[in-house]
């Protein structure tokens, strides 16, 4: 968005749904006043980088293929962008042709990493019309186009379906157990893949949570019964705070990971060496692409290695290759959730407010750190 620059008669300065009047908003053109409604969301990357990019992809078609501005588009034109999230033409200028998902620098790099499923363009016309909405409000376009698509009915599953059943991910920890550790660089790969699967298993992070908190957040408190307890605390969606259990698992782990990386076992209050350290290059939080591509990357070795098994682990292998990173989320959910309580799998994934007296409801703490030691384990085979 930094580097768009938008011609003149596609600025949307004089669009054709512009409203009239004072707008609410200090923009004069498109672009500004996207990058607005995007301003709201600063305190949520994980949020912003979504939005970011389907308002992105918006303004480019607007300029590089359909030739109209954003605020002259209408109820019929996103019927054509529509088919085009799905069919991307001509590739070569919209779609990546590299394996790895290029940067945003990089020459390679395109709008598209593939042509959107069903899900994916309802989810970016979702976004889009959540724009329209807000830029109505602002005072700056008379209308929302998009208010007028018409909305298919979808049938949701009860459940969710998006999570590893048990069996699926003793075979993820069977892939990463059995990582080569030939070398010292080789060590290193297998340590932080078996640190940040742990984490996301453990703690069900999301993956801004891993970037965005540090070995320091882990912290230690005696409890109403005298027992000593290892935490996490968590600053995540909407700045918001929650404390996960350090089961003895995680603690295990945590010092794994850091005897690997030649520090102390345990880390000191205040520091702020990142969850997760990239191999090279400093102690740097990684950014939140490149933990999404170690984590894809585990499923799809894990997907291979299974086929290799023969065609009677096909289904397998397909479930797991079209896993992402929130699949572990929901896995650590639905795997906790088996044996625990709902209201302790609620607070351990912070999806709801806890009442402000429970900060002095150690014992319930407590109970909820037991449940999640006790019911909830990795089960590392060494």
């Amino acid at each position: 968005m930094d580097g768009l620059v938008l011609p003149v008669h596609l600025s949307g300065e004089r669009g054709r749904n512009r409203a009239q009047g004072l707008p609410q908003v200090a923009a004069n053109d498109d672009r500004s006043a996207v990058l607005a409604w995007l301003a709201r969301y600063k305190d949520s990357p994980a949020t912003l980088a979504s939005y970011r990019k389907e308002a992105e992809r918006l303004l480019l078609w607007c300029v590089h293929q359909y030739g109209k501005a954003l605020s002259d588009l209408t109820h019929e034109d996103f019927l054509v962008y529509e088919s085009f999230l799905e069919d991307p033409q001509p590739v070569d200028r919209w779609v990546m042709q590299v394996a790895q998902k290029a940067p945003r620098s990089s020459p390679h790099w395109r709008p598209f990493a593939k042509p959107l499923d069903r899900q994916s363009q309802r989810q970016a016309l979702s976004i889009l019309n959540s724009l329209f909405n807000w830029l109505v409000q602002a005072g700056y376009l008379a209308g929302n186009p998009l208010a007028l698509r018409r909305r298919k009915s979808v049938a949701r599953p009860a459940k969710t379906s998006r999570f590893l059943p048990h069996e699926h991910w003793a075979q993820v920890r069977a892939t990463i157990e059995s990582l080569p550790t030939g070398t010292p660089r080789l060590a290193l790969q297998a340590a932080r893949y078996r640190w940040l699967f742990s984490l996301l298993y453990i703690g069900g992070l999301r993956i801004s949570e891993v970037c965005n908190n540090s070995m320091g957040d882990f912290y230690w408190r005696r409890g109403a019964d005298g027992h000593e307890r290892w935490w996490l605390e968590i600053r995540g969606k909407g700045d918001k705070t929650r404390a996960i259990p350090a089961t003895d698992e995680l603690v295990s782990e945590l010092m794994r990971y850091r005897n690997a990386r030649n520090l102390a076992l345990l880390p000191r209050e205040g520091d702020t060496l990142p969850l997760l350290l990239p191999l090279i290059g400093g102690c740097r939080p990684m950014g939140r692409s490149g933990v999404h591509e170690l984590i894809k990357d585990i499923f799809r070795k894990t997907a291979a290695r299974l086929r290799n098994l023969g065609t009677d682990h096909e289904a397998a292998a397909a479930h797991v290759e079209q896993a992402s990173a929130h699949w572990m989320r929901h896995t650590a959910g639905t795997h906790q959730s088996d044996n625990m309580d709902l209201k302790a799998v609620r607070d351990n994934l912070g999806h709801a407010n806890i009442a402000t007296t429970s900060i002095y409801l150690h014992t319930e703490d407590d109970t909820r750190h037991d449940q999640t030691s006790n019911a909830h384990k990795l089960g590392w085979s060494v």
